[in-house]
């Protein structure tokens, strides 16, 4: 079985509530993010759009993130989901890349 997101971009206001519920929810350490709020513009002035797209972690089955984490603080859970320990993590932000 895979999990997924579904996420209404066109009703996205960027409140970055998603952010703060996810990182509440399953104790994401300062300066670690599993969701990010992308602005993005559109158009030449006066004729321009700003518009939100929100970006998720995807547990993807060939996780690169966990593959380059040197502490093993990302995993893969035997459901599928990628999951952090925070006491593992260094803090190289690898993962990022």
């Amino acid at each position: 079985m895979r999990y997924g997101f579904v996420i209404d971009q066109d009703t996205c206001i960027g409140c970055h509530a998603c952010t703060v519920a996810c990182k509440t929810e399953h104790e994401v350490p300062l300066g670690v993010n599993r969701t990010w709020v992308k602005y993005v513009e559109k158009g030449e002035w006066p004729e321009t759009k700003r518009f939100f797209s929100v970006l998720r972690c995807n547990h993807c089955s060939d996780a690169p993130c966990v593959e380059i984490c040197p502490t093993t603080a990302l995993f893969k859970r035997d459901d599928g989901i990628v999951d952090f320990d925070t006491d593992r993590c260094i803090g190289c932000k690898s993962c990022m890349q």
